[in-house]
């Protein structure tokens, strides 16, 4: 049993949002309370429309306060094109909120599931994005953005690399790595970006050599966009920048069946937040269409990561019954629109919620 109940921020967001969290709260106080763990104690907080309302902001300092008193979060989506302009300036919620706590690592899963269409019928592989600098404008300078303009009609952008932080993501791939296939695949685009793209080759390299016992290769982001489409079950553990790792997921993500099933964790060394891929859907939202799984997976990604950190296999055990019946589900042929099912966002759900509390 854990020894202390956790405390977790609930972040509703807009969209889609407002379904597929409280599908998400509804399957891991199940999973908890079937594992025997203490039950979560939820910190219900607001972003995007909501705190617009209530606070004349889509973040406010109430919400970014409140999420230092809480051991992780789970974050709906933000509809941010949806805004008025005034609330349109500056980084979204997400990046504000990435950039806040430091959350460097953004794992993302890409598993093919039984009972799942899909292009790639066996992928399983995880990729590792470095999630605080690179090309994305929100997250790599000290101040004011990494985009600008020197006249009307010439944009510029300025990417970033570190060795510091390029080491530190390598390290998370390759300790995940350990505990999978022992594999780990460095993407860049040295042949045309040798100082950047290629420090960060270097600098996973160099860490690589204290993980003796994981293989270590490295492709160009064409061709591996190109292996994931055609041999995408060679891979295990993918590291890679930021927007590389932003592109490369989404394609994994479809590929093994969905953006609806693509889990995401983003984490620093001492906090992590659950965050499905995918975007807040307005065209559907309130209608009760919904796929909740990536949402409802990455919660389980953020329960293992708790159980690791506080040294509490309990909530690991709450992770995997979670997945399992994510997975029998799916397997028992019950299926949102997204990937050619009939189950409405709350029939899944409740069939999700029925082998939580029989496996």
């Amino acid at each position: 049993m854990a020894v202390n109940p956790s405390r977790l921020g609930l972040i509703e967001g807009d969209g889609i949002g407002h379904e597929i969290v409280p599908a998400t709260q509804r399957v891991v106080d199940e999973a908890v309370a079937a594992v025997g763990a203490l039950a979560v104690e939820w910190v219900p907080l607001l972003m995007g429309h909501k705190a617009i309302d209530a606070h004349g902001a889509p973040l406010s300092d109430e919400t970014l306060n409140a999420l230092d008193q809480v051991d992780g979060w789970i974050l709906g989506p933000h509809d941010s094109a949806s805004y008025s302009a005034e609330h349109r300036i500056g980084p979204p919620p997400g990046g504000l909120i990435r950039k806040r706590f430091g959350l460097f690592a953004n794992i993302r899963p890409a598993r093919a599931f039984a009972g799942v269409r899909s292009v790639a019928h066996d992928m399983d592989l995880v990729i590792v994005r470095e999630n605080s600098e690179g090309l994305y404008a929100d997250r790599n300078m000290f101040a004011g953005s990494g985009e600008f303009q020197p006249t009307p009609d010439v944009a510029m952008s300025v990417g970033v690399v570190t060795r510091l932080a390029s080491e530190r993501i390598a390290h998370t791939a390759f300790r995940l790595a350990q505990s999978r296939r022992k594999h780990v695949t460095i993407v860049h685009k040295a042949n045309v970006l040798p100082l950047t793209t290629g420090l960060f080759r270097d600098a996973c390299r160099d860490v690589g050599r204290s993980y003796p016992d994981v293989k270590v290769t490295d492709e160009h982001v064409d061709a591996m966009a190109a292996h994931l489409v055609r041999c995408g079950s060679d891979f295990d553990v993918v590291v890679t920048e930021n927007l590389f790792g932003d592109i490369l997921s989404d394609l994994a993500g479809e590929l093994s069946g969905s953006l609806g099933t693509a889990a995401s964790l983003n984490c620093s060394e001492t906090q992590a937040m659950a965050q499905a891929a995918h975007g807040a859907a307005p065209t559907i939202a309130g209608r009760n269409r919904a796929n909740p799984t990536a949402l409802i997976l990455s919660a389980a990604m953020l329960l293992r990561w708790l159980g690791e950190q506080r040294k509490e296999p309990v909530l690991g055990r709450a992770a995997g019954r979670i997945e399992g019946a994510v997975a029998a589900t799916f397997e028992a042929g019950t299926a949102t629109a997204d990937l050619g099912g009939l189950a409405s966002t709350s029939e899944f759900t409740e069939h999700v919620l029925a082998r939580v509390r029989r496996r």
